[in-house]
C-alpha cells in the first residue's frame, strides 16, 4: 500500500532538509533546523508505528506532536522579538510526557489535548500576522510581506492538523480506524512539509544580529524598554516626533539603503521603541513601516534608473533592496510599471 511507505518517503525529505540547513550553519537557521529534524523524527515515529504498531512508538508519537506547535511558534514569535522560549511554553509537552508514561494506569485524553494545543497556537500565529502594531522586528523591512504570509500559512497549517486529528478520532470511533493510513498519508505529505516551508522562509527571512555594543546610536536605554513592555497611547506631538526623526533617518542618513535593516535596527537607530514607530507611521501614513522604507528604495531605484546606465541587477542592491523579487514586487507596488518599463517611457520622454 502505498500508505504505509509515504510517511517515510516524508521524512527522508525533510531529513535532506534539515541536513542542507544545518551544512549553512547560519544563525538565522538554527531554529529552523531544530523544527524541521522535530519533523522528520515525528513522521518517521508515525511511519514506524502504523508498519510495526510496537508500543514503545505509540508512546512517543504523542509526546513529539505536542512539541511540533510549540517549536513553530518559538519559531515565529522569535522573529517578532528575540528572546527565550517562556517557561509556559512547555507545560503542554511536559503534560502530554508524564500522560503518555502513566497510561498503564490511567487514560490520558491525550487526543483533545493534543487538537487544542494546535487549535491554540493555530489560532495565535494567524492573529499575530494580522496585528498591524505588531511586525516581526528581526525580519529584514523589505521581507515582512513574505514573513507575515508565511505566519499565516503556519497558523492554517496547525489548524488542519487539528482537523486531521478530529478526522481520526472520528474514524477510529465510527470506522474502527479503517482509513486512518489514508488520513494520516494526507496529514504528513501536505500539512508537515507546507509547514516547515513556512518555517524556512521566515527563518531565511530574518536579519543576522550585529554587535550592538559597537554603536553607541543603537542601544534603547531602560526607560524606553520599559515603554516598549507597556505602551500607551501616543499623543499628536509624539507621533509627529516619531515621524520626523525616522524620516531624517531615512531621507538624511539614508539608512534604507542597509538591505538587512530591520525594524529592531531601525528602532535602535532613532532610540525609540519599535512599536511606536509601527504606530506612529501606520497612523500618520496609513502604510507600515516596511511599506514606507521600500518607497525610499524605489526613489532611490528611479533616480539611478534615469541617471546611470547600470543593470537593473545592480541598481536594486544599490537602492537597499536584497533580492530582485522583492524589488520587482515593490517597484510594480509604487509606480504601476516594471523597471524596464519605467526606464523606457521615461527615456522617450
Amino acid at each position: 500500500m502505498i500508505a504505509i511507505p509515504l510517511p517515510f518517503v516524508i521524512a527522508l525529505l525533510l531529513s535532506i532538509l534539515a541536513i542542507l540547513l544545518f551544512i549553512r550553519r547560519e544563525e538565522t537557521t538554527q531554529s529552523a533546523f531544530v523544527f524541521i529534524a522535530l519533523c522528520a523524527l515525528t513522521t518517521t515515529v508515525v511511519g514506524l508505528r502504523w508498519t510495526f504498531d510496537y508500543s514503545l512508538f505509540r508512546l512517543i508519537q504523542p509526546i513529539l506532536a505536542s512539541c511540533i506547535p510549540v517549536t513553530a511558534w518559538y519559531c515565529f514569535s522569535n522573529a517578532h522579538q528575540r528572546h527565550k522560549l517562556k517557561v509556559w511554553h512547555l507545560l503542554p509537552p511536559v503534560f502530554v510526557t508524564l500522560a503518555s508514561f502513566t497510561y498503564p494506569f490511567w487514560r490520558p485524553p491525550l487526543d483533545p489535548v493534543l487538537t487544542l494545543l494546535y487549535v491554540g497556537y493555530g489560532v495565535a500565529l494567524i492573529r499575530a500576522s494580522f496585528k498591524a502594531s505588531n511586525l516581526p522586528e528581526q525580519v529584514r523591512l523589505s521581507d515582512i510581506d513574505n514573513a507575515l504570509k508565511a505566519e499565516r500559512i503556519a497558523g492554517i497549517m496547525l489548524l488542519m492538523s487539528a482537523m486531521i486529528d478530529g478526522a481520526l478520532a472520528v474514524d477510529f470511533s465510527f470506522f474502527a480506524g479503517e482509513h486512518a493510513l489514508i488520513i494520516l498519508s494526507i496529514g504528513h505529505a501536505v500539512l508537515l512539509p507546507v509547514l516547515a516551508t513556512a518555517v524556512i522562509m521566515m527563518s531565511l527571512s530574518i536579519a543576522p544580529s550585529v554587535n550592538e555594543t559597537s554603536d553607541q546610536h543603537e542601544k534603547q536605554t531602560p526607560v524606553e524598554e520599559s515603554k516598549d513592555k507597556n505602551p500607551h497611547p501616543l499623543t499628536d506631538d509624539e507621533v509627529k516626533d516619531i515621524v520626523h526623526k525616522i524620516e531624517v533617518l531615512l531621507s538624511t542618513k539614508e539608512v534604507f539603503l542597509d538591505p538587512d535593516l530591520t525594524l529592531d535596527r531601525l528602532a535602535r537607530k532613532a532610540c525609540i521603541p519599535a512599536r511606536q514607530i509601527s504606530a506612529a507611521i501606520n497612523q500618520v501614513y496609513g502604510r507600515n513601516i516596511s511599506q514606507v522604507v521600500n518607497e525610499h528604495r524605489i526613489e532611490r531605484a528611479k533616480t539611478l534608473l534615469l541617471t546611470t546606465d547600470k543593470a537593473i541587477t545592480q541598481i536594486y542592491m544599490d537602492s537597499g533592496f536584497q533580492t530582485k523579487s522583492n524589488f520587482h514586487r515593490e517597484f510594480s507596488r509604487v509606480t504601476q510599471q516594471t523597471p524596464s518599463a519605467f526606464r523606457r517611457a521615461n527615456m522617450k520622454s
